[in-house]
Formats: structure tokens, sequence, C-alpha cells
């Protein structure tokens, strides 16, 4: 399939119900197509990995668009140049963390985008910045202690952020980093409790949503990873 008949594929699978979740996300309606992310994922497993592919799709400015060309591109073949020019048209959350999640964090460099974007003014690469050390704290087995520690201080840093979108993406990093071992686990409540203490109301907000996960937390021997008392898994263990 070409591009042109990808959108007639996916203006197919369209749904009422799904664009009007969309648009509820601040995707413009024209912007819109309508299709579910099962839906979505079904279709780029039939197309297969495609750059160029997938930059046409990118560029067709459909929402669902860019969704599907971000599993289709191939992470050996994009530079950190293409990462950028992409993170730069992004503009909702969910495309944000997609893109974070299914691409920009198995590329090999994904760690200088945390420090790059962490600094900027851009409100989706800053929420970008924390995703990608959530995502990091859950699949990269070979993250060091000093690497965890400094993002901790990046979470510091970055906690007074009022904007809903950051400090969602603030809480979430710390959860992950929470969850990583009992050491990460002390660390973690340490500095939840320390913005509880002495922050402002966003790190206030911050803090309690995350010592709520991460306070009671059980070691399952099934799991990489500590889980939450709260679980049906935290419960039976």
């Amino acid at each position: 399939m070409n591009c042109q008949e990808i959108i007639k594929r996916l203006q197919s699978l369209s749904s009422e119900k799904y664009k009007a979740n969309v648009v509820k996300m601040g995707i413009p309606e024209k912007c819109s197509i309508g299709v579910s992310t099962s839906e979505i994922r079904k279709l780029a497993k039939e197309i297969g990995k495609s750059n160029e592919l997938a930059f046409e799709l990118w560029e067709t400015g459909y929402h669902e668009a860019k969704l599907l060309a971000v599993l289709l591109f191939d992470k050996k073949q994009i530079s950190d140049k293409d990462i950028e020019k992409i993170m730069n048209d992004v503009f909702s959350w969910d495309l944000c963390d997609h893109l974070c999640k299914n691409l920009i964090i198995k590329t090999k460099n994904y760690d200088s985008f945390i420090m790059e974007w962490s600094r900027t003014t851009e409100v989706y690469k800053i929420r970008a910045a924390f995703t990608l050390i959530a995502s990091a704290a859950i699949h990269d087995d070979k993250i060091t202690d000093d690497k965890l520690d400094e993002y901790l201080e990046l979470i510091k840093e970055c906690s007074n952020n009022q904007h809903e979108h950051i400090k969602k993406a603030v809480s979430w990093a710390l959860r992950e980093i929470g969850k990583i071992d009992y050491t990460y686990n002390e660390k973690a409540i340490i500095l939840a409790n320390k913005l509880k203490e002495t922050g402002n109301k966003t790190q206030m907000w911050i803090a309690k949503d995350v010592l709520k996960e991460i306070e009671n937390v059980v070691k399952a021997t099934e799991r990489k990873r500590l889980i939450s008392i709260n679980t049906k898994m935290g419960q039976e263990v």
C-alpha cells in the first residue's frame, strides 16, 4: 500500500466514537480520522517497516496517520535529527507518549533527548523527557545507578512545572523509578516526602500521587520490579 491507499484504509476503519475521543484531546477535527490504537497496530504489522512511508504518513497531518507512522519507523535507520524534526510536530500527550514508548526509547541515544528536552520550555518535549525516564526505568536493564540518580535530580528540578501534562509525566517517572527495587523505592519515597513537606501546590500533588502507589510495595517472584500491594497480585503476595 502507498500513502494514499493507507489513508483510505484508515478512513474505512473510522468511527465517530474514536473521532470524538481524539477531538476531546485537543486534536482539530480536520486532523482526526477516528481509528482505535488496536486497529492501527494491526495495520502496522500488515504494512511492515518503512521510514520513507512513515515520513509520508506523518506529513499528511492526520493524527492516526502519525500514530501509524511511529510504528513503521525503523529504529536502526532513524537519525537524531529525524527524531527532533518529528518531535517538533507533537502537540498532544498521547502522540508524545506513543512516540516515546514505541520508538525513541528503543534508540541508542534516548538519554541525550532526556537531558536536552528536560531543560527546554516546550511542553511536549518536557513531557517526552519524563515519559522516556519512566520507560527507561521499566525497560532498560542496563541503566546504571548513577543515571537513575541523575534522573531523580531532573525530577526534583522540574517538579514545580504546573502544566497538567508535565506534572503527570514527572509523577509517572518518579513512580516507575520507585518500583525498580527497594533501594530506589526508598530514594523515590524520600524525594516525594521532601516535595510534600516543602514544595508548592504542584509538587505536593506529585508527591501524593507518587506515595499512594509506591509507599507500600512488595516483590513478586514472577516480576522483576516491585508491585503495589493495591494491585491484585500485590494482595496475593
